[in-house]
């Protein structure tokens, strides 16, 4: 109850999280992410995910962006600091598991390190929310110091891959380090040590795997060596001893590595059990960075794009001046300029917007624009107008392209009443419902019907839902006619010859005419297939013929004698069928040849040419069509 409600076919069609276009299209958290840690980003999906309708919360919001907007010297370098904390609540998740890795500590020590200057760059600005958020986390300066004391500075990856624990902590580890590290200067200073005691220059300090450590003494010298000395082992030309002294540091360098993985992992468990005891505090701390990190982002999105300060309010009206689409925008070619648009709706005059215009002309995007505005809004970010006033909205819907769910047996007409169903039974006073293109899944008289009842449902029992309707169906503008917050708008092109410059104006007033064939022209469709539909189209709009031409009741209704009642007027060369149907002339085509054919035809005097004549006809016709 306290967020915007979104269903899934919401989320994407506004392409919030990723684009219909794959990898090679752009979604809104792809250009709204400034975030300069992954915490900053996951926060940012999350407020996406579920916007807010607290009035005071996103105030509070705004203030923080505001204040890094007029601060860009603290923005730069609150950012700077959050790039170097890291994922703190990553390092965090995995100490509580126990699983945390010794350059993961450090890293959590980095990052802690920046709680204090980043307390200090934010405090005392003024801004009460920002001095809110800053009273609210803790320095953690006692584990901070802990873990420096603790810690070697150049850490191994892992225990028993070298230094883990810092020199001074314990007393025993740095005596085995010194011996495991430094022990054949130990040896050269006992062989020093007898070689002075005894006299005998050759003594050797040797090791095998038999006895150890050992001192050779050559046979010339064995007269000289000491009582307490142990004979091991004899050869040819010198004897080999032990002493009480290298079976001591025999011991203790053979067992050192073992001991030293003992000791430092009983340092780093302590270590570990200390982080632990202080995760809800750093997890505190977490979460204020991240908002920290989301709210900078904001405020470097609004500087970088020109987006405006909305003002959030408890109406319900929305009402934006100005409005740019986020992703198009910043997606534009070199010398291009978005074409921005006011929008108003509210709940009293002008609920219910119609918008015709032809294809291409930024239907879409318009509808897509103002509910990203909203969801902007009430996230806390500024938005890309020059000016907004938004009555929170406590549910967003849209309606938006053709898709079918094969898996589950749904044709694409299925899906589309399934997604325009559910948004119906779900209308508020203030949702925001976008609708495009509703109807065009099935015939042209179905469709029309359908989407002219959505319309009229809306309106009469919506509940004053604020709604958004993109249609080709031109005649739905009689609507504004009937009912008292329905109004015609439409996007407008300048039409030049055959060609079309897309204006991407709205405009008060509806059109109809969509330019279907010019787009086709744009497409690069092969010129036969433009002069046929042409014709087509010309024939068709001669004859007051509606769109679907071929339409015919479904079998259920022809099997209870049903009849289309619909039937197309003034239509001179052609017939109209039993269903309603219109079958066109062959010589209704306005073609060169085919009207030769007719005329050649219209002169042969039937009554009064001979088989022969008869047959000289026909064959100047098959050679006229090629055929010969």
């Amino acid at each position: 109850g306290s967020f915007v409600w979104m269903d899934r076919f919401t989320f994407r069609n506004l392409e919030i999280f990723a684009s219909t276009a794959g990898k090679e299209g752009t979604s809104l958290v792809d250009v709204m992410d400034k975030c300069s840690s992954p915490m900053g980003a996951r926060m940012l999906r999350s407020w996406l995910a579920m916007p807010v309708m607290d009035l005071q919360e996103l105030e509070n919001r705004y203030s923080v962006v505001q204040h890094f907007v007029d601060n860009q010297d603290d923005l730069k370098r609150l950012q700077t600091m959050i790039g170097d904390i890291g994922d703190l609540e990553r390092i965090i998740s995995r100490a509580a598991a126990g699983k945390i890795m010794p350059r993961e500590v450090m890293q959590l020590r980095r990052g802690l390190s920046q709680t204090a200057p980043i307390m200090n760059l934010c405090s005392g600005k003024g801004v009460s929310s920002l001095d809110e958020l800053i009273d609210k986390m803790g320095d953690c300066s006692d584990l901070l110091e802990y873990l420096g004391k603790t810690m070697h500075p150049e850490t191994a990856s892992a225990l028993g891959k070298g230094d883990v624990i810092a020199a001074g902590v314990n007393e025993e580890l740095d005596e085995l380090r010194k011996i495991a590290r430094h022990g054949k200067d130990y040896l050269l200073e006992v062989q020093k040590r007898e070689i002075e005691r005894t006299g005998i220059s050759s003594l050797k300090i040797g090791f095998n795997n038999v006895f150890g450590y050992y001192l050779e003494v050559r046979n010339a010298h064995k007269d000289s060596v000491p009582e307490e000395w142990i004979r091991k082992q004899t050869l040819v030309n010198a004897e080999r001893y032990i002493t009480e002294e290298l079976k001591e540091y025999e011991q203790k360098i053979l067992g050192a590595e073992e001991r030293i993985y003992a000791l430092e992992s009983q340092i780093y468990g302590e270590l570990v059990a200390t982080i632990q005891a202080n995760i809800a505090a750093i997890q505190k701390n977490c979460r204020i960075l991240s908002r920290l990190d989301v709210l900078s982002g904001f405020a470097d999105l609004a500087l970088s794009n020109r987006y405006c300060r909305p003002q959030i309010n408890d109406s319900k009206v929305i009402d934006i001046k100005q409005g740019r689409h986020p992703v198009i925008e910043t997606m534009m070619q070199a010398g291009e300029e978005f074409v921005p648009n006011d929008i108003y709706l509210d709940n009293g005059s002008q609920q219910v917007i119609i918008l015709t215009g032809p294809n291409m002309a930024g239907k879409s995007a318009l509808l897509r624009q103002t509910a990203l505005i909203v969801l902007m809004a009430q996230v806390g970010c500024f938005v890309p107008a020059d000016e907004a006033r938004i009555g929170w909205c406590d549910k967003i819907f849209t309606r938006v392209g053709a898709s079918d769910n094969i898996s589950r047996g749904e044709s694409t007409f299925m899906v589309e009443m399934l997604e325009t169903s559910m948004i119906l039974h779900n209308l508020s006073s203030r949702s925001l419902v976008l609708l495009d293109e509703i109807g065009r899944g099935t015939s042209t008289y179905d469709g029309m019907s359908i989407a002219r009842a959505i319309v009229e449902y809306i309106h009469e029992y919506g509940d004053g839902a604020k709604t958004l309707f993109a249609t080709h169906y031109h005649e739905l503008n009689d609507l504004e006619d009937i009912y008292d917050r329905v109004k015609n708008f439409h996007i407008a092109v300048k039409e030049v010859g055959k060609n079309i410059i897309f204006l991407r104006k709205l405009k008060e007033g509806g059109v109809a005419h969509s330019f279907g064939l010019h787009v086709a022209r744009l497409a690069g469709m092969p010129r036969q297939v433009l002069e046929s539909a042409e014709k087509t189209l010309a024939s068709l709009e001669g004859g007051h013929v509606p769109q679907d031409h071929g339409q015919s009741e479904s079998k259920a209704g022809a099997g209870k004698g049903r009849k289309n009642t619909i039937k197309p007027h003034n239509v001179k060369e052609g017939r109209v069928e039993s269903d309603g149907s219109l079958q066109l002339s062959f010589f209704q085509l306005e073609d060169p040849l085919l009207s030769s054919l007719k005329e050649g035809l219209e002169s042969a005097d039937l009554n009064n040419m001979t088989p022969l004549q008869a047959f000289d006809l026909l064959r100047s016709m098959k050679e006229q069509l090629g055929l010969q």
